[in-house]
């Protein structure tokens, strides 16, 4: 079976612990997708595809020079983050999502026994057990987890002090992508993403599973609305970003320019072209 994984890494400034990443995927049977750390977000999105017992291995030793090296008590970036390792979603390419969930809770149960990370499972993973308490970890940050009870469903009961603690799952196919504008103030990304969550809540079928947060990028000196599709067959990303620029002109700024994190089908490709795609980041055959 092959599996792709998006895991979300909480450092994005050590080129050191990028170039170990590189060297673990590079020197396996893997399709790279894409590998890149953010210096604001602090963050680095890796995505990578292959059979499950050589998408595990590297899993499982870039877990190992990541854990080494972040500690979450000094970490800083715009981007909330519960764990250093802070989200790792499967997709099988080749085989049912059911027939994966064992494989994740395999790993799941080696890197929570191995660095004493606790490790909760959601989306089509969860068993029934966290729909309320996830959104309400993630709201209070890995500094509103500290000394507190948890009921993860491997590892121990309190975060690790320095690593926090780790999401992990089967989910569905969603598009993540930025709209960054040309303007420091983080004030109309914020705007901007807020009306995206209401209107959202509205069901207006515009933003259908958008999810929507503005950030500040200092180094850049602009704004981002970062969004994740996770029903991008009904909401396509191309309208989107045309009414982000409408909005945007509102504030009296523009959109800078896009990005894609991580991959995207290649039906979506053709309502997608404001985005920025290189050719690995491409996943046909979902």
């Amino acid at each position: 079976m092959r599996l792709l994984t998006v895991p979300n890494w909480s450092f994005g400034r050590s080129k050191l612990l990028l170039r170990a990443f590189e060297e673990i995927l590079e020197t396996r049977r893997l399709s790279i997708h894409y590998l890149k750390a953010d210096v604001d977000h602090n963050r680095t999105v890796s995505a990578f595809s292959g059979e499950e017992d050589a998408v595990l291995e590297a899993l499982m030793l870039m877990a190992d020079q990541a854990f080494d090296a972040i500690d979450l008590n000094r970490h800083t970036g715009v981007h909330p983050r519960i764990g250093a390792l802070d989200v790792c979603p499967f997709l099988p390419l080749d085989a049912p999502q059911e027939m994966a969930l064992p494989t994740v809770e395999r790993l799941a149960a080696l890197l929570a026994a191995r660095h004493g990370v606790p490790i909760y499972l959601y989306e089509k993973s969860e068993r029934g057990r966290h729909e309320a308490d996830l959104p309400s970890l993630r709201k209070g940050g890995f500094g509103g987890l500290l000394g507190r009870l948890l009921t993860p469903d491997f590892g121990p009961q309190f975060a690790h002090p320095r690593l926090g603690v780790t999401v992990m799952g089967i989910r569905d196919f969603l598009i993540a992508m930025n709209v960054n504008l040309r303007h420091a103030s983080p004030i109309p990304a914020n705007e901007i993403a807020r009306t995206i969550r209401r209107l959202r809540g509205e069901g207006d079928p515009r933003f259908l599973g958008v999810r929507a947060l503005g950030f500040a990028l200092g180094s850049r000196e602009m704004s981002q609305v970062s969004m994740n599709l996770t029903l991008p067959d009904l909401t396509p990303v191309d309208p989107i970003v045309e009414w982000i620029r409408v909005e945007a002109s509102n504030y009296g700024t523009t959109i800078r320019g896009t990005e894609l994190i991580g991959v995207i089908r290649e039906k979506d490709l053709p309502t997608s072209t404001h985005l920025r795609v290189k050719d690995p980041q491409i996943i046909g055959g979902m």
